[in-house]
This record gives C-alpha cells, sequence and structure tokens, in this order.
C-alpha cells in the first residue's frame, strides 16, 4: 500500500496548474448516460474515483476513450446494460448519479446503494423521494436501489421536488432526469454548489432546457431527447482551497493557475482574515503568506457558506497559527477523524460534539499517521508540510479518490514529498 514521505520545513514558492473539479467530471460522466451521440470532456482530472465511474459505466455499455491533456471520448448509443453493480461501486458514494439518467432515457435502472468515505450517513431517501415525484417506482432490496417507470408512464414526468435538505448529488440526479422527463420541472431548495452549474450548462449544451441553476430554484423544460457535445469540466474548488491552506501554512507564495477565487469567497475571506494575502487573477488566484497566521474559527454550511470539505484542511492550518479557534462542523456527523492523527503530530485540539477547538502551536513534529478519508489526508498532508522531521500518511488511496497528483505538484512546489511502497 502506498505512503507518502514529507520532510516538513520547506516553503512552497512557484505556480501549478489545477486540475477538474472531481465534484464535476462524475456526474458530467453519468451525464452522458442521457443521448445515444458523442460526449467529449475536456479537463478530467486523473483520480481514482473518476477510474471507477469510467469502470462503471464502460460495465454498462458505454465506450469510453481517454486521450491526452484530459481529454474523454464517450458514447452510449451502445449501452446494453443499465445498472450499478455493488462490486464496481462499494467505494464510492457518487453511483447513485447513475440512477436518475439511467431511468429518464431507458426507463429502469438498478443501482447499489452508494459506498465511499466513512464521514457520515448518506441518506439516498432524498433521490427516491424526488424521482418517485417524478413517476419512478423504486424498491430498496438487497441493497440495490431497483426502479422503473410506474404502470402506464412511457417516460418520467414533470413534477415540483422540495428536498428536506439541501443535498447536491439529488440536485443533480433530479436535474438529469428531469432534462428527459415530460413537462416541467421545478426543483426548490437545490443545490447552489458551482459544480451543479457546470453539469447544467454541460446538458444545455446536449439541448437541454434549463433556468436557474446556481440558485436554490431549478426550472427544467424536458425534452425528448439530448444530444452530443463537448463541454469543459470546471477547476476544482477544494483542490485550490487546499494549496491555498498549504501554501498558507508553509508561509509560501504561489500562483494557482485556473483557480476561481469566485467559488472560494468564504475560504479566501477566512484566510484574509489570518493574515494571508489572496489575489484573484485573470490567469488564477495568487496566494502570499509570511510567518505565523492568525487562527480563525468558522462553521460548515451549505455553499456559499464554508465548505465542509475544506474544514480539515483549514483545521491543520489552525493548529500552526496564533491563538484559539472554534471550528463548528454542521454537514456530517462522523467528520473529525482527523482531529487524533493530528494530535499524534503534536496539535492541540479538544473535541466537543459538533466543536472542535484548536489551540495554535508554534511547530509540529513529524510521525507516522493513517488517512481515515479523502479530506482528511489532504489536511495531513498539509501538516506534514510544517512539520519538524519526517511525517509518513500512510492509506493515501483516499488521496487518490480525490487530488490528481497532489505529491508531483507539491514538488514542484518545492515540498520534499515522496511516494513510498
Amino acid at each position: 500500500m502506498d505512503k507518502l514521505l514529507i520532510r516538513g520545513g520547506r516553503r512552497l514558492q512557484g505556480e501549478i496548474a489545477i486540475s477538474g473539479a472531481k465534484n464535476a467530471a462524475l456526474p458530467e460522466l453519468c451525464a452522458c448516460l442521457l443521448t445515444a451521440e458523442p460526449v467529449t470532456l475536456r479537463n478530467v482530472p486523473r483520480l481514482q474515483d473518476v477510474a471507477t465511474m469510467l469502470k462503471l459505466i464502460r460495465n454498462m455499455g458505454v465506450q469510453a476513450e481517454r486521450a491526452e491533456d484530459g481529454l474523454l471520448h464517450l458514447n452510449a448509443g451502445s449501452l446494453h446494460t443499465p445498472e450499478a453493480p455493488y462490486e464496481l461501486v462499494k467505494t464510492m458514494r457518487a453511483s447513485v448519479l447513475a440512477l436518475g439518467p439511467l431511468l429518464a432515457r431507458f426507463g429502469h435502472a438498478k443501482v447499489s446503494l452508494p459506498g465511499g468515505c466513512a464521514i457520515g450517513s448518506r441518506p439516498v431517501d432524498q433521490h427516491i423521494k424526488g424521482l418517485t415525484a417524478m413517476g419512478a417506482d423504486i424498491k430498496v432490496e438487497h441493497g440495490y436501489m431497483v426502479a422503473r417507470l410506474a404502470p402506464g408512464l412511457t417516460r418520467l414526468r414533470g413534477a415540483r421536488i422540495a428536498t428536506d435538505m439541501v443535498t447536491v448529488t439529488g440536485t443533480e440526479n433530479f436535474l438529469m432526469a428531469a432534462c428527459l422527463a415530460e413537462g416541467e420541472t421545478i426543483l426548490e431548495n437545490a443545490a447552489q454548489e458551482p459544480e451543479i452549474p457546470d453539469l447544467a450548462e454541460m446538458l444545455i449544451a446536449m439541448g437541454a432546457r434549463i433556468q436557474g441553476h446556481g440558485t436554490s430554484r431549478i426550472r427544467i423544460q424536458g425534452v425528448a431527447q439530448l444530444h452530443g457535445a463537448t463541454h469543459q469540466v470546471v477547476a476544482d474548488r477544494i483542490e485550490t482551497g487546499t494549496f491555498l491552506c498549504a501554501v498558507a501554512a508553509t508561509g509560501g507564495d504561489v500562483l494557482l493557475r485556473h483557480g476561481r477565487g469566485d467559488h472560494l469567497e468564504a475560504v479566501i475571506e477566512k484566510l484574509r482574515d489570518a493574515g494571508a494575502t489572496v489575489t484573484p487573477l485573470a490567469e488564477g488566484i495568487r496566494v502570499q503568506a509570511e510567518g505565523r497566521l492568525r487562527a480563525q474559527s468558522f462553521r460548515t454550511t451549505e455553499y456559499p457558506g464554508f465548505p465542509t470539505d475544506m474544514q480539515a484542511q483549514f483545521m491543520a492550518l489552525n493548529c500552526v497559527s496564533l491563538g484559539t479557534a472554534k471550528v463548528t462542523e454542521t454537514i456530517f456527523e462522523n467528520r473529525f477523524m482527523h482531529v487524533n492523527e493530528l494530535v499524534r503530530l503534536g496539535a492541540n485540539i479538544q473535541i466537543d460534539g459538533k466543536v472542535a477547538l484548536v489551540e495554535g502551536v508554534p511547530q509540529l513534529s513529524g510521525a507516522t499517521v493513517m488517512a481515515t478519508d479523502l479530506r482528511a489526508s489532504a489536511s495531513l498532508v498539509i501538516a506534514g508540510l510544517v512539520a519538524d522531521g519526517d511525517t509518513v500518511v500512510d492509506r493515501i488511496y483516499h488521496l487518490d479518490r480525490g487530488y490528481d497528483q497532489m505529491e508531483s505538484k507539491l514538488r514542484a512546489l518545492g515540498a520534499d514529498i515522496q511516494r513510498v511502497k
């Protein structure tokens, strides 16, 4: 099993390119299931989750061919098996995104209940509730969601869907399904993360009729069929935020090419309050920091608030900042598993339910730590970059799920980091 060996204490300097967003690429791979015509995606990141999704749709009969520079050619014209088996999706919760497109185009689907990180429950009841309102008959049996159109229907039908909570994958599933439904669908309480308008723009390029994407109310007029298109995956805001925190922690000066400041306003505001200089530019984002920053309290919430996917990385920055910060996690009930590992590196953190109290220390000390989930692994890398001595991060298969060549990018910025067996 691969590990990362980090020798801390080096200031990050230079520039790197931010890859395409994992959380945009995964639903957009599923969107190709909506048409029999060829679809081309640009800027597709090389990630384990993307490889898993490609394996899944290929198993269904989709032709998927990777070219250079993140180019991916897809064709679902010969799709023969509208099923997502457990063996292929047990490590990835995004498998549920296949349900809406398959049901909309073929009228039936069988999709395994999702797996993924052990950071809290991810109920699929909102997906079932919304698709049922559109005319689906869905049963959960033997670990699978078995779906088909209700008797008498030949297509899904438009509906007003108001979810009990803001759900990103739910919004994406309904958005894709509604494109081929009969009549109008209105999504209330829709998620607003940048990956959703990016998916909507791809669907519009395929012939969908969508309004309001990027707001809490999305309106979709169903069409009889969609056609092929070419689409560029938006830059990964969480990768951008992770490198922003890494540079701030090490007191560096880095240009993150393709980074979108307008997608990270809550994080950037906290970094500026901490004392970092963050400058959005035409070509990306420049971040500069010097010395120890000031610890910042924050509370995770739905976009455009502070993202839960940045909680662990900013906590790592707080660990070596001046003062004390209160970190409140409101999205997932089990997302402080990185705390014990940060404590092994010398961090001073106390947990009380959904709140972590972080008192900054002048210096962390290298040790062997274990990644417990995707973003936790990134926080341990950041901590290792500023720790004295050697840090070994074990179980980095979590990291490979969501970061495209992270160690190579860090080495390009001057970090002493290498992958070891």
